[in-house]
């Protein structure tokens, strides 16, 4: 056959055979980089990075599709595929204290799962709230002083988590701080003036109305309640100057508490430290202690209202499932136990909201078997004030921070003989049901 007449109807076949080729080789050799073309279109594309790896002898460029979550059969790996298993790193909790001239800044390391493993940090720095942000250099130190700046000004900072190759991962949520050369500048570009030591100001997400209890070094020293949005901010003043850790974490409407986020902070006088970002996990239940195999078990609870839950399931092969929240925060999800196999599980969940993920909270565990058992529900301890099924000291030090102070919110809770207040009689209600 010739290529230079028009192919005759006995010879048609092998030249639409070698166009067919022609066409094939060049339709395939499109870019995923140019993303458009003549003779197609993709909609609703999923877009990867790619060219994350570590060894000597392969990399891998693209994804593996088109598979269920937690499918795989390998002696050797396990393959954790679909929306709901790409890798996440927590978003840090920012502190800002200022000083004259200056902003030191810390953080909390940043958590990576399912692949991402967070390496470095950097620093932005914006005159404007919303950036654009000015960057320090990568660097693995969990604190940074930002000097040279104006007192009386506002500044605006955020804190980029990266990778080993240097990719942006998780971002913190920004805070505010304003240099001052003597008294300390808080957040949302107001100047707080400390007198008699320093001062810390929490802020971030936790349920609506809720309780937040904040601990400094494993003693009460504030319960706020958040508001109809979930948002809270308690200040705590009169702080020696000197390193603390700070613990907080709230309650839901069932009961169910949350686990507990920490974190240090160091304290100056006569100036307010701003820590900000913070994200309380959500809360977890199931309604089975033992459910048949094949039949559904619903796991609940609450959290940032607006937020995507995902739900991990801890057997052989993990398993995520993802639930939103509605408008009081609270999430519903009914999984289908066929998937798991016959044993113990156990269940965690975290929440995104925006670019903000919380870490995995406290988990639940419940068993697959031959019937199905509801779960009983924990009878509650006199004196187990927080809920964590024990009466120590935590519950002795919330007991004394709410003694013969106005009662309110979770404060009704320490008047274990209900006569309207906290004293001596309801301490020695508590001790006498003591569990240490």
């Amino acid at each position: 056959m010739s290529f230079g007449s028009f192919p005759t109807r006995r010879n048609l076949f092998p030249w639409l055979g070698v166009l067919g080729i022609a066409l094939f080789i060049a339709a395939g050799s499109a870019s995923a980089d140019e993303f458009t073309s003549a003779n197609y279109r993709s909609l609703n594309p999923v877009m990867s990075a790619g060219g994350y790896g570590a060894s000597a002898s392969f990399k891998l460029y693209g994804e593996i599709s088109g598979t269920a979550v937690g499918t795989s059969s390998s002696a050797s790996f396990t393959e954790t595929a679909g929306f709901f298993a790409f890798p996440y790193a927590t978003t840090p909790v920012v502190s800002a204290t200022v000083g004259n001239a200056q902003v030191a800044l810390s953080w909390t390391a940043s958590q990576g799962f399912l692949g991402w493993n967070p390496t470095n940090y950097t620093v932005g720095e914006a005159a404007v709230s919303g950036g654009p942000y000015a960057y320090t250099s990568p660097t693995s130190s969990l604190s940074s002083t930002i000097t040279g700046l104006t007192n009386g000004t506002v500044y605006y900072f955020i804190v980029r988590v990266l990778d080993g190759v240097g990719n942006v991962i998780a971002t913190s949520t920004q805070v505010s701080a304003t240099p001052a050369s003597s008294g300390g500048g808080g957040g949302g570009g107001g100047s707080i003036t400390t007198v008699g030591g320093g001062s810390v100001v929490l802020s971030g997400r936790a349920y609506p109305g809720s309780s937040v209890t904040v601990l400094k070094d494993a003693q009460v020293a504030a319960i706020t309640t958040a508001d109809s949005k979930a948002n809270f901010q308690v200040m705590i003043s009169g702080l020696s100057t000197g390193d603390y850790i700070f613990s907080l974490y709230s309650e839901d409407t069932a009961g169910n508490r949350s686990s507990m986020v920490s974190f240090p902070t160091a304290v100056t006088s006569g100036n307010t430290t701003t820590v900000g970002g913070i994200f309380i996990a959500p809360t977890i239940d199931v309604d089975k202690s033992e459910v048949k195999q094949g039949d559904n078990i619903a796991i609940f609870g609450q959290s940032y209202p607006g937020s995507a839950v995902t739900i991990a399931v801890h057997s052989d092969a993990g398993l995520f499932f993802k639930t939103p929240t509605d408008g009081v925060g609270a999430y519903l999800f009914n999984l289908d136990s066929s998937v798991l196999d016959l044993g113990s599980h156990l269940a965690q969940a975290k929440s995104v909201f925006v670019n903000e993920i919380s870490s995995s909270g406290a988990s639940v565990s419940f068993l697959v078997g031959d019937e199905n058992i509801s779960k009983l529900k924990q009878q509650k301890l006199i004196g187990d004030l927080n809920n964590n099924g024990r009466v120590n000291l935590i519950d002795f030090s919330m007991m004394l921070y709410w003694y013969r102070r106005p009662l309110s919110g979770a404060g009704f809770k320490a008047d274990l003989n209900g006569d309207g207040a906290v004293d001596l009689r309801d301490v020695s209600i508590l001790v006498s049901h003591w569990t240490g």
